[in-house]
């Protein structure tokens, strides 16, 4: 590949392939996760990377630009903050924003004698709290997790596929990350009875620096082209279940001209009676309604 004024130019159908992929993209690829283990680390921090990247796998590699990688993991470790975990995100593979959290309580994987999902299993991820609703620096780290964690995008799940769940509840500065296993027990009828199994990792995390996008920087991050873009249909709404409601618009009706159903008693009656009425009125006597 040459560069000329800042614009790379393929030399190669290889090259150019290569190119392709890192381009923008409608749908674009399940996010990578980089994860990074700093200078001086603790046997705590050391082994939380290695259960999220358990936890993120096969979507997470133990270097960003080369791996294509768009978040990544930082654990450090020092006297001013001990057993520290920084999760981020790229843009354009530069930084787009970063979160630290404090590690104060911390069971591994292996510390929780249950049996785990299998790799790559798609998480169901929960939200527990307030401050995840309106606290600005909680409403970034929702979003954070949530692009960390989600996985791959599916048109569709089956129900014995859903049996991972990450559980991150906001509760008095603290952030609680419990991982639990679904399972499926009989109830008697066809819908099971679920019960929910820890199977590790489980965190206590405390809020601690945060590097935040700017308000401008994170709408062009989170812009999407306009082919992405559903189509708006006019008198078409939903409401909260997705149900679709549709608005007819019909044209005044003129009552006078509406035509109703004809009885038989409405009709005008036969013989001497009517004879009598008809010499008073005998245009109307001939008439008979139908």
């Amino acid at each position: 590949m040459k560069q000329k004024e800042g614009v790379i130019k393929p030399k190669t159908k290889r090259a150019k392939r290569f190119l392709d992929n890192r381009a923008p993209k409608l749908t674009e690829n399940v996010k990578n996760a980089m994860i990074m283990k700093g200078g001086n680390t603790s046997m705590t921090v050391t082994q939380a990377l290695k259960d999220i990247y358990a936890l993120k796998k096969p979507s997470a590699e133990f270097f960003s630009k080369k791996t294509d990688s768009s978040l990544f993991l930082f654990g450090s470790h020092n006297k001013k903050r001990p057993n520290n975990l920084i999760f981020g995100r790229l843009f354009d593979f530069h930084v787009l924003d970063m979160i630290e959290l404090g590690i104060e309580k911390y069971n591994s994987l292996n510390e929780i004698k249950n049996s785990k999902c299998p790799e790559g299993t798609k998480p169901m991820l929960v939200f527990a709290g307030e401050a995840f609703d309106h606290d600005d620096d909680h409403k970034r780290l929702k979003s954070l997790l949530t692009d960390f964690f989600r996985g791959p995008v599916v048109p569709s799940v089956r129900l014995a596929g859903l049996e991972h769940a990450l559980h991150f509840t906001a509760l008095e500065g603290k952030i609680y990350m419990r991982s639990y296993r679904s399972l499926l027990k009989k109830s008697g009828c066809r819908t099971p009875r679920i019960e929910l199994e820890e199977i590790g990792p489980s965190f206590d995390f405390v809020l601690r620096r945060t590097h935040l996008a700017s308000d401008d920087l994170y709408k062009t991050a989170h812009r999407q082209p306009k082919a992405l873009k559903p189509k708006k249909k006019k008198n078409i709404s939903h409401d909260t279940f997705g149900t679709k409601f549709g608005r007819l618009h019909m044209q005044k009706q003129d009552l006078a001209k509406l035509q109703t159903r004809k009885m038989k008693g409405l009709r005008k009656r036969r013989g001497p009676a009517a004879a009598a009425e008809g010499e008073t009125s005998p245009k109307t006597a001939k008439v008979e309604v139908e």
